[in-house]
């Protein structure tokens, strides 16, 4: 375990956030002639303004750090290395205190979201098998299941890979090693040959979590080469507080890459995800042409906000490992009570042991009460799922209500 993630006070997290952006580029102060950046237009952001000297993250907006490249590789952009150091921090508790990692042992970066990370782990691995195996491009696949996100599908265009998706159990939401076998199979016959595979840790619509054993168990028989990537977006803030085996973690040894959400369970402004990936990888993305960079790029995005990964640390750092503890124990309990109660109506659900998500199937639940409780649909043309997602906002006084209007529209049938 690192010792990085813990619990900080208001004053502590304000200085050390104020001490980071001292050591950024000052550019009133310096002579800075050569970059094509700056603080935020003051015409139109008053950077005197009295609430941002007790507001670390509105002053690192002001104060506009670039993050472009990988700041976990040792090189970056010297002017902005303060704040780079809070991003490697970043990386370095989600890699080691949330997911087990050991420490300094992996590269990552703070990206726009899941999309982005998804297709970076990707990009990773097609350079990956196409350099290190001499695979063909049109050799290498994305294997996921049905359930996985759209942006695999969205990566295999982009990166012009195959994409194979695997059967789901309609009640359970589960792979089974047979339907593994049968898509690799049928990947096979159209002549994929390297697969990246896809285990989800709580998928988007269902908070279904895939049992990687399952795929490790299908590639052992076949011995074909693969790449496992966990898709954490949702769940990577939340089921590794519920559930401690391992399995879903960089303890195992089979998986070698992650993707975390921020702006979901942690609460961090959209356009934070986190890429996660074993050392010795992450070089198979660089773009050594962005000579001017000082580091280079290994990223999809390539400039990016620091103030995203001041964010998440702050975040981190103000609720402590106990303190996030605390949250996911009360959202489970909450979530667990609205089960308790569809079941008692006769609701048909889903809903995974581990997870703060519930998934009602259409046919028991109206179209006019899930827009009226604003349930999200999997499908907004042919609905056949309506989930209710538990977040800090979402008590159970919030959720009595839809109970009540389930009890009356069962009345009246």
């Amino acid at each position: 375990m690192s010792t990085l993630w813990q619990k900080m006070t208001q004053e502590e997290i304000k200085k050390k956030i104020f001490g980071a952006l001292d050591n950024n580029v000052d550019y009133v102060k310096e002579t800075i002639l050569g970059l094509p950046a700056s603080y935020l237009d003051d015409k139109v952001f008053n950077q005197d303004a009295s609430f941002l000297k007790n507001s670390p993250f509105m002053s690192t907006l002001v104060h506009n750090p670039n993050h472009i490249g990988c700041h976990t590789l040792g090189k970056s952009e010297h002017f902005f290395a303060g704040t780079h150091v809070i991003e490697r921090e970043v990386i370095e508790m989600c890699a080691v205190d949330i997911l087990k990692g050991e420490p300094n042992q992996q590269d990552g970066y703070i990206a726009s979201g899941g999309t982005e990370s998804n297709m970076q782990a990707v990009w990773i691995f097609r350079n990956y098998f196409m350099q290190k195996h001499g695979a063909k491009r049109e050799e290498v696949a994305i294997l996921c299941s049905e359930d996985s996100h759209y942006s695999f599908d969205k990566a295999a265009n982009i990166l012009a890979v195959g994409i194979q998706k695997i059967k789901v159990d309609t009640d359970t939401r589960k792979i089974s090693e047979e339907t593994v076998l049968e898509a690799i199979k049928e990947a096979q016959a159209k002549e994929f040959k390297y697969f990246i595979v896809i285990g989800n840790m709580m998928t988007t619509m269902f908070g279904s979590v895939d049992n990687i054993d399952t795929y490790i168990s299908a590639f052992e028989k076949t011995g074909l080469p693969h790449k496992i990537h966990i898709d954490g977006a949702y769940g990577g803030f939340y089921y590794p507080f519920t559930e401690n085996t391992g399995r879903l973690t960089f303890e195992n040894e089979h998986i070698t890459s992650f993707t975390l959400d921020a702006h979901k369970m942690a609460q961090a402004p959209y356009g934070t995800g986190i890429f996660l990936i074993r050392k010795d990888y992450i070089q198979y993305a660089n773009t050594s042409s962005a000579s001017y960079v000082e580091g280079e790029d290994f990223t999809m995005i390539g400039s990016r906000s620091g103030a995203n990964a001041i964010a998440v640390w702050m975040i981190l750092m103000k609720n402590g490992p106990f303190g996030w503890q605390e949250k996911v124990y009360i959202l489970q309990k909450r979530t667990r009570w609205m089960c308790k109660e569809l079941k008692a109506l006769g609701i048909e659900f889903y809903s995974h042991p581990q997870s703060n998500i519930i998934t009602i199937k259409s046919g028991s639940l109206s179209a006019e009460i899930a827009t009226e409780f604003g349930l999200v649909p999997d499908n907004h043309r042919n609905p056949k799922w309506f989930k209710i997602v538990i977040m800090d906002h979402v008590t159970i006084e919030k959720l009595m209500p839809l109970i009540s209007r389930i009890k009356e529209s069962q009345k009246t049938v």
